[in-house]
């Protein structure tokens, strides 16, 4: 059944190149507007973190961009169900000695966590345990390997509809019995704001490493909300960073927005063995919850950009982050790589 909060429409938006998405477009029955908040950039067509109050805004870009035939490498029905929800979950992916591997190394990325710089490194907020590795692929040649695996490129780069690039990765950890939660966002919005990407053309694969439960504190996702772009009140902090990556208060949408969205559209968690993975669309509105069970939750994270949609200057911010969190070199377009993981 469509969930409440949406119905379908069929909407020509204003986009680069004038392209129309092949997915179907959705328009909120809440408050949704046309994006004319003022912006200091005229290229801005998602203005946020401003004076006025916080506005619920159309999505202008497709959700999938590309047109399904018998050569993509998900089905049909993934597609459609990637349009329509703003997520996909996909097991199976890897086989049981490709796990195996994957679970080994990011063991040892962990326990000898020191060893890598410290900006690399993002521990749990009232602790020194290492609840984040940022730039994975330069810190494992077999993370950098998945990264460029068809398996994990290739959708990203179908589901885009564009070579792709690594916009971040990085190694995220919740133990057991003391991992924090983090509070419902849209990505988009702070890669926006603060790094500059100017359209919603980015896709986020979560590569589960431990097997993801109802109960450890799994991803949770509001499905259909990536066709509602938050444009959330206030002003970015200088070095915004270095306190959002523990714990998020900026940019986020408001309680009353959140409550509407999930009593309307419901919350989905997405779950798995470990080797599942789930893609979902930079703006589709996402969090977590704590884990306090005695099972840890870890995952591989790579942030998929489509190559034409290269970071400019933040949109919302004095300055950009800096470059673990945000690759700003020229697009380099991963040619994406057959066979065993094990094998290099």
């Amino acid at each position: 059944m469509e969930p409440l909060l949406f119905r379908v429409v069929e909407v020509v938006a204003r986009r680069a190149g004038g392209r129309r998405p092949h997915n179907r477009r959705k328009e909120s029955v809440m408050n949704v507007q046309s994006p004319t908040l003022r912006s200091v950039r005229e290229d801005d067509a998602y203005p946020t973190r401003q004076r006025a109050e916080e506005k619920l805004l159309s999505r202008e870009d497709p959700v999938l961009w590309s047109e399904w035939t018998e050569e993509a490498p998900i089905s049909r029905d993934e597609a459609e169900s990637y349009a329509e929800k703003g997520y996909l979950v996909r097991h199976g992916m890897f086989d049981e000695a490709e796990v195996r591997h994957l679970i080994d190394v990011s063991q040892d990325l962990r326990e000898n966590g020191r060893k890598i710089r410290a900006e690399d490194l993002v521990t749990e907020p009232e602790s020194q345990a290492v609840r984040t590795i940022f730039r994975l692929d330069e810190h494992s040649t077999l993370f950098d390997r998945v990264s460029r695996d068809e398996r994990m490129a290739g959708v990203a780069s179908f589901l885009l509809g564009d070579n792709v690039y690594l916009h971040q990765s990085r190694l995220n950890y919740k133990p057991g019995f003391s991992g924090k939660e983090f509070y419902w966002h849209s990505d988009f919005e702070t890669w926006h704001a603060e790094d500059g990407m100017p359209r919603m053309r980015a896709v986020s694969a979560s590569l589960l490493l431990t097997d993801n439960t109802s109960l450890n504190g799994p991803l949770m996702l509001i499905p259909g909300s990536q066709d509602v772009y938050v444009s959330t009140q206030g002003e970015t902090p200088e070095d915004n960073h270095e306190s959002s990556l523990k714990r998020q208060e900026v940019g986020v949408p408001s309680r009353a927005t959140l409550k509407k969205l999930a009593a309307e559209a419901g919350i989905d968690h997405a779950t798995g063995p470990a080797g599942t993975v789930i893609f979902f669309d930079c703006n589709t509105l996402h969090g977590s919850n704590g884990n306090i069970t005695p099972m840890p939750r870890s995952n591989a994270f790579f942030v998929y950009n489509a190559v034409s949609n290269a970071l400019t200057d933040p949109f919302a911010a004095p300055r950009p982050r800096p470059p673990y969190l945000a690759n700003r070199g020229a697009p380099v377009p991963i040619r994406s790589i057959r066979g065993d993981l094990r094998k290099g």
